[in-house]
């Protein structure tokens, strides 16, 4: 089925360019969610080396 779909849209360069253009969009998307979680973890052991309770680091995170 996905050699099948990949073949239809290879023959038009617009759905070529839509198909690109829609996989680059949730690349964009999962690395956005990468880097925040990256960044909540920095922040929490941040918290955590300045000794603040995890109930507290929870709270200042909101989680």
């Amino acid at each position: 089925m996905a050699s099948t779909l990949l073949m239809e849209i290879s023959k038009d360069e617009r759905e070529r360019a839509v198909f690109r253009s829609r996989r680059m969009a949730e690349t964009d998307r999962i690395s956005d969610i990468l880097t925040a979680e990256a960044r909540g973890m920095i922040k929490a052991f941040e918290l955590l080396e300045k000794g603040v309770s995890i109930d507290e680091a929870k709270k200042q995170l909101g989680i």
